[in-house]
C-alpha cells in the first residue's frame, strides 16, 4: 500500500519544509512507494485525528506518524528488509549528531536569510499565522530581517567547514553511498532553494557539489521540487 505524507506547501506547489524534505528522502531510500498530500500550515490541524500540530505525518496503512526522526527511525524497524538508514548504532549517532548540528548551526543561520522569502511563498491564509509564529520565535518582528543577508554568509561558509572537509574527501557524508545524515543536512538547503532567489552555497564549493549530488538522487526528486535553480 502506498504511504501518505502530509507535506507543507506553499503557493505554486512550492514543497518547503525543511523536515517534510527529509523524510521524503528517506521514504525515497527505502524504496517506498508514497503520495504527497499538500498541506498547509492552517490546514494541519485537520490531519488525522487532529492531534497533530507539526509536519510531516504519515499514514502507513493506518499506522500515524508524526516528526522526521521518528518516521526514519519507524521506517528502518518496520522496513527492516530494505536499505538501511540509520545503519545500526554508529549509523544512528552519526545521522543524530549530524541533524543536531545542522538545525543549531546552519538552520538558524539560513533561518534569517529566507524567512521574509518563505512569508512571500505562502498562501494568503497562512501569512498572518506565519508572520505571528515566526516572528515569536525569533522575538522580534520578521520584517526586515533578512538585511544584511549578504554580510551573513561569510559566518555560514565559515559554518560548514567540518562538513566541507569531509565532502572533499567523499562524494557524501557516510562515505561513498547517501544515507540518513544526508537527507538532515540537505534540508537547510532545499528550505532555502524553493523560496529564495538567494543563493547560500556557490558552485566550486564542495558543498554545493555535493547538494548538486543530492538533488539528483532517486530520480532528481528534490531537482523536481518548483523552486530557484542554484
Amino acid at each position: 500500500m502506498t504511504i501518505l505524507l502530509y507535506d507543507l506547501v506553499g503557493q505554486d506547489d512550492r514543497r518547503f519544509s525543511s523536515n517534510c524534505w527529509r523524510t521524503k528522502m528517506a521514504l525515497a531510500h527505502k524504496g517506498l512507494s508514497f503520495s504527497t498530500i499538500p498541506t498547509k500550515f492552517t490546514e494541519i490541524r485537520n490531519i488525522g485525528d487532529g492531534s497533530f500540530t507539526t509536519v510531516p505525518v504519515i499514514d502507513d496503512d493506518g499506522t500515524w506518524i508524526c516528526d522526521s526522526w521518528t518516521i526514519a527511525n519507524y521506517l528502518d524497524e518496520r522496513y527492516s528488509d530494505r536499505s538501511p538508514l540509520l545503519a545500526g548504532s554508529d549509523g544512528y549517532q552519526h545521522a543524530l549528531f549530524v541533524q543536531e548540528w545542522a538545525v543549531s548551526r546552519i538552520s538558524t543561520l539560513v533561518f534569517t536569510m529566507i524567512v521574509e522569502d518563505i512569508y512571500a511563498q505562502l498562501t494568503p491564509e497562512d501569512k498572518e499565522y506565519f508572520h505571528m509564529t515566526r516572528s515569536k520565535r525569533v522575538g522580534r518582528n520578521i520584517d526586515g530581517i533578512q538585511e544584511g543577508r549578504e554580510h551573513r554568509l561569510l559566518d555560514l561558509y565559515e559554518r560548514l567547514e567540518p562538513m566541507r572537509k569531509v565532502l572533499a574527501e567523499s562524494p557524501f557524508l557516510g562515505g561513498d553511498y547517501p544515507s540518513y545524515s544526508d537527507y538532515v543536512a540537505l534540508s537547510p538547503f532545499i528550505w532555502a532553494r524553493t523560496v529564495s532567489a538567494f543563493a547560500i552555497i556557490k558552485s566550486g564549493d564542495p558543498v554545493y557539489d555535493w547538494f548538486q549530488r543530492v538533488l539528483d538522487l532517486y530520480d532528481g526528486l528534490a531537482r523536481a521540487n518548483p523552486g530557484y535553480d542554484w
